[in-house]
């Protein structure tokens, strides 16, 4: 695609704003100077947060909305049949991909891009809460709502720019790279990829992008990750985590109630074997030290000194839907997070595990997607070992038609019999509610899991205990 060559007079509008992704951007856009508005079908956290910076704000879809656009912005959630899009081709508007038009706008910024099947957020985040510390003003978009700014937004003055990527349509592919994290590599989104090596060949192709006077920042704990190495001819990557070969490896891990605490032993160019000692991160779970450590590596490469790292993992905040403690009762602690893959689920019952040993967990749990629970039925299933209970709620479809082969109580034995755990149908968010009321105990820790509407049960939760 070639430059899009945009005035401050164009009226950019956005398909799907209430996107967490595309609400990030409209946001930024704004900031920098554009007249931008945006259409979705209802209001969310996300539209309200274009509000407060002055985006209009269209519920439902209508040619009407368009009327003055002179540029349209679509999600990749958006159909073709969308009756916006169809009325920008009628009067040949120009309609562009989110991801193209990120990145235009970040072109002239270095960009330290995230990406990976877990962990982007909160590793977009940390790097973001570094770089913020060290009086860089970065730019950031997130695909969580980061505590410390209350947005998953925001223009900076400086000249750096921390991007979370999304992999899932391939879209990461078309941003500018100066640095970069990746995670790990999953079978996920396999209902565009097809298939599990053309996702593995996607991942070779970014890594293949990183420019000579930058570096790909890999964790090497991704068994495929690590693999994918083998394909990759010019050493323009450092690797992280817990295994040994790593250039920055994770020692001596200890877990706390609401911290975590371990040190990082470098080996690699400017640091033959030293150990960063003693960085205690404000978030819990092996999962999340993997995040840290990453975000350690990338910002040190940058020339930030440990001394302003570690204050800034120690303060940080947090992400929104990250392990969010919504509230406590008669003892029980109620925990939100936005896992929904098996290798997900089972870090953050690994991650509770550590830190809460003896107390039980109940884990509620909200499918996403029929094709994602068809592609990883037997994963799924496997994934409540840690747990004591799961609460099974019905599949939150996010767009996708029925699919009348699924059964909810078959899934439900698969799981018991897999994770060996008891599983128990619920039916609505109401009968949710009334199980909670009559079975809780106390002293448990129920954690609610999932990428649909379980996150607005679970705080409603807390007025109905």
């Amino acid at each position: 695609m070639s430059n899009i060559s945009i005035a401050k007079k164009e009226l950019i509008h956005f398909v799907g704003i209430g996107g967490i992704g595309m609400s990030g951007l409209a946001q930024i856009m704004k900031t920098m100077g554009f007249s931008v508005q945006g259409s979705d079908l209802a209001r969310n956290k996300n539209t309200d947060n274009c509000t407060k910076v002055g985006i209009k704000i269209l519920i439902g879809h209508a040619r009407k909305n368009i009327s003055k656009a002179t540029i349209l912005v679509k999600s990749t959630a958006i159909k073709k049949n969308n009756v916006e899009l169809i009325e920008a081709r009628k009067n040949k508007i120009p309609i562009y991909e989110r991801a193209e038009m990120l990145a235009n706008i970040v072109t002239l910024k270095k960009n330290i891009i995230i990406t990976g099947s877990h962990g982007k957020t909160t590793t977009t985040s940390l790097v973001a809460k570094i770089l913020s510390e060290f009086k860089l003003d970065p730019t950031i978009i997130n695909g969580g709502v980061i505590n410390s700014i209350n947005s998953n937004a925001k223009f900076g003055k400086g000249e750096w720019a921390v991007l979370e990527a999304d992999e899932s349509d391939g879209s990461f592919l078309k941003l500018p790279i100066n640095y970069s994290i990746i995670t790990n590599l999953d079978k996920e989104h396999l209902d565009f990829y097809k298939n599990y090596q053309n996702l593995k060949n996607a991942f070779i192709k970014f890594i293949k992008k990183t420019p000579a006077i930058g570096k790909a920042i890999i964790c090497l704990d991704s068994p495929d990750l690590k693999n994918l190495l083998k394909e990759i001819n010019k050493k323009n990557y450092l690797t992280y985590g817990f295994d040994q070969k790593s250039d920055y490896q994770v020692l001596n891990p200890k877990y706390n109630l609401t911290s975590s605490k371990f040190d990082l032993k470098i080996y690699s160019q400017g640091y033959k074997k030293t150990i960063v000692r003693g960085i205690v991160l404000n978030l819990i779970g092996k999962h999340n030290i993997l995040n840290a450590a990453g975000a350690v590596a990338v910002c040190l490469n940058l020339g930030i000194s440990t001394n302003i790292i570690k204050k800034a993992l120690k303060n940080f905040s947090g992400v929104q839907r990250r392990l969010t403690k919504v509230f406590i009762k008669d003892k029980n602690e109620f925990y939100d997070d936005y896992a929904h893959h098996p290798t997900e689920i089972t870090s953050v019952l690994e991650g509770l595990r550590k830190v809460y040993k003896e107390r039980k967990i109940i884990s509620i749990f909200q499918p996403h997607r029929y094709s994602r629970v068809n592609n990883l039925k037997k994963e799924f299933a496997s994934s409540f070992l840690i747990s004591d209970l799961v609460l099974l709620c019905p599949i939150y479809a996010a767009g996708e038609k029925k699919d009348t082969s699924y059964k909810q109580n078959s899934f439900a034995k698969l799981i018991a019999n897999s994770s060996k755990v008891q599983v128990i149908n619920i039916e609505d968010e109401k009968d949710l509610r009334k199980y909670l009321q009559k079975n809780l105990i106390n002293d448990e820790i129920v954690v609610g899991m999932g990428a649909g509407s379980i996150s607005k049960w679970m705080y409603n939760l807390k007025s109905a205990i």
